[in-house]
């Protein structure tokens, strides 16, 4: 029988990374869950809707096609835009749209409803608190703001997106207060959750770590 794994963290904490090979690994599906606050907040930008606006999001998110692949690809309307919603100002238009409490609520019926079988594995910020609160598996990857700007960095140039650290650790900074302040699931270590400090282990240390949990998890 497959479980679901929830797996929470501030931003650009190697949380999409790690579950995209344990995804792999187990033969489960990641949903990325940023992706689609990403994705609100990309349509948003391109209707001039701004992200504070929750009447005007709700309304848009209730008419858009958002299809997210198993291997990470991001279909939105019926283009690819897996690469734009990386783009550091919709990281920033992402975490004002998921202070809204009917963007939220709209999103997270979505990822229960598709997680009602198991077998998912889903990162964010109130996976364990909110959305998979019974998932047997439940853990919080923490890091340095500086290992993940220089995270973040190195990713960008990988993609080809713009990569300046500095910009890149003061938007890392200014998310983590917002996710961790906002009145809506903030951020937060779920109480039955494992904490994983990620700043100075490889990902390969990462996944063996969580890997070893969750095995011990469906021995029992």
């Amino acid at each position: 029988m497959k479980i679901n794994i929830a797996i929470d963290g501030p931003s650009a904490a190697g949380k999409s990374t790690i579950a995209n090979i344990l995804a792999e690994k187990l033969n489960y599906t990641h949903l990325d869950t940023g992706a689609m606050y990403r994705s609100v907040a990309y349509k948003a930008k391109m209707l001039g809707i701004d992200t504070a606006d929750e009447e005007n999001i709700v309304k848009m998110i209730s008419g858009m096609d958002l299809d997210m692949k198993p291997d990470g690809t991001v279909i939105l309307d019926g283009e690819d835009v897996s690469l734009k919603i990386r783009e550091n100002d919709i990281s920033m238009g992402a975490s004002n749209v998921s202070k809204l409490n009917g963007c939220r609520v709209a999103l997270v019926a979505m990822q229960q409803k598709i997680c009602e079988g198991g077998g998912y594995i889903l990162d964010g910020r109130d996976i364990g608190t909110v959305v998979l609160k019974d998932a047997p598996v439940k853990i919080y990857m923490v890091a340095s703001a500086e290992a993940r700007a220089k995270r973040r960095v190195l990713q960008n140039i990988e993609k080809g997106i713009e990569a300046d650290y500095d910009a890149i650790l003061e938007d890392i900074v200014k998310r983590d207060y917002q996710d961790t302040h906002r009145e809506h699931s903030p951020l937060r270590k779920a109480d039955d959750a494992v904490e994983i400090d990620t700043s100075d282990m490889s990902i390969e240390e990462v996944v063996d770590t969580i890997m070893k949990i969750v095995i011990e998890k469906m021995e029992k």
